[in-house]
């Protein structure tokens, strides 16, 4: 047996998003039990996953685990990158797949968030903190961004936690700014749940700066990684689908083989 670790990164047209994702999973590969890792991209960026499956073959992987560096479940996971997997697995049929989480919901995420909250700000209990996901037309997306901050709220004495989504799910990023510029919120910080930088961080940027916020306090946070707590999880995730107990990690899950 020859284990292989096939990391699938998101991809972006931001050349300094694709240069954080790798140094993301350079952080991870001394501390992972793989004879093999490689790291591939779903979109917008080379290697693509058939590539990057194709190579870890070629270094005589007979067992490959695939790990999407993904913050949420949604169609990324569930289909897109099963689909590229299933058409790739024709050529290799004698190769052992096995096909791990994305982070998902974990109550350390607030650990994680309080930390990225307080490099930009003092947390105060009339701060209003607004998490951005990037969105989905999944609910397991909305619900999930939900729990975490819910856990936010909980871990904090911060007056709420809101959630909102740049793009296909509802509230939408620009009409909770809106809202929130036509309150008189004095304390307001703002968390991108996004892994990397990239086009969607520099959108959330640009939105704020549309409006005069004259002497409120609004800060946004950086961007997640590397943080240790989501440098943990991951490395938790890719963990569980090498070993694959009971084979809850077989590849048959998002779609039908």
């Amino acid at each position: 047996m020859k284990q292989a670790v096939l990391y699938v990164c998101h991809g972006s047209r931001v050349p300094k998003a694709r240069e954080e994702a790798m140094q993301f999973i350079e952080k991870v590969k001394p501390l992972v039990e793989a004879n093999i890792q490689e790291v591939c991209f779903l979109e917008l960026a080379e290697p693509s996953i058939e590539v990057g499956f194709t190579t870890c073959v070629e270094k005589g992987a007979t067992h490959i685990a695939v790990i999407p560096l993904l913050l949420l479940t949604a169609a990324h996971a569930k289909l897109d990158i099963p689909e590229e997997i299933k058409h790739v697995m024709t050529k290799f049929p004698d190769v052992s797949v096995t096909y791990g989480r994305p982070i998902g919901v974990d109550r350390r995420l607030a650990n994680m968030l309080v930390d990225k909250m307080t490099e930009k700000a003092d947390i105060k209990a009339s701060s209003v903190v607004v998490l951005v996901g990037r969105g989905s037309s999944d609910m397991d997306v909305v619900q999930d961004l939900t729990q975490i901050a819910m856990l936010l709220n909980h871990q904090t004495t911060v007056k709420h936690v809101i959630t909102c989504f740049l793009t296909a799910a509802e509230p939408s990023f620009d009409q909770v700014i809106e809202d929130i510029y036509h309150t008189n919120e004095q304390s307001i910080i703002v968390i991108p749940y996004l892994v990397f930088t990239g086009l969607l961080k520099r959108e959330i940027d640009q939105k704020i700066k549309k409006y005069d916020w004259k002497e409120r306090s609004i800060e946004v946070c950086s961007y997640l990684g590397p943080h240790p707590v989501l440098l943990e999880l991951f490395l938790e995730r890719i963990s569980e689908t090498i070993v694959n107990k009971n084979g809850a990690f077989n590849f048959d899950r998002g779609i039908k083989l």
